[in-house]
C-alpha cells in the first residue's frame, strides 16, 4: 500500500512539475517554449511529422509519459537498500523505460498516421 501511494504521489509531482514548471513558468521567464529533448527524440528516432501534430498534445503526452517513467522507477529502487545497487537500479530501469514507453508513444502516433515516410524508416 506504501509502494502505491509513493507511486500517485510521484507521479502527480513530477507531472505538476512539467505541466507548470517548464511548459508555463519557462514560457514567462524566457520568453519562449522550452524545447523538451523528449520531443526532439521522437522526431529524430521515429520520424514524428511536424505538419500532423499538435505541439502542445505532444507536450502532454511527454509529460505523462516522462512522469509515469520516473515513478515507476522511484517505486522500484525503493524497494532495495543498498545505494550502489539503488543507482544501478535506477540506470538501468530508467534506460529500459524510456526506451520502451517511447516506442509505445511511437506505435500510438504511428497508428494514427503522424509518423512521415514509414516505407525509408523501415530500410534502416
Amino acid at each position: 500500500m506504501k509502494e502505491l501511494i509513493l507511486f500517485i504521489i510521484t507521479f502527480l509531482i513530477i507531472f505538476l512539475i512539467y505541466e507548470i514548471l517548464i511548459f508555463r513558468l519557462s514560457k514567462r521567464l524566457l520568453g519562449k517554449e522550452v524545447e523538451l529533448i523528449e520531443f526532439n527524440y521522437l522526431v529524430k528516432k521515429y520520424k514524428l511529422d511536424l505538419k500532423k501534430t499538435n505541439y502542445k498534445k505532444v507536450r502532454h503526452v511527454i509529460a505523462l509519459t516522462s512522469s509515469l517513467d520516473m515513478a515507476i522507477v522511484i517505486s522500484i529502487v525503493v524497494l532495495f537498500d543498498n545505494f550502489w545497487l539503488e543507482l544501478l537500479v535506477a540506470f538501468v530501469c530508467t534506460i529500459i523505460l524510456i526506451i520502451i514507453s517511447y516506442h509505445i508513444v511511437y506505435l500510438i502516433y504511428k497508428k494514427k498516421g503522424m509518423i512521415k515516410d514509414e516505407s525509408k524508416r523501415n530500410r534502416k
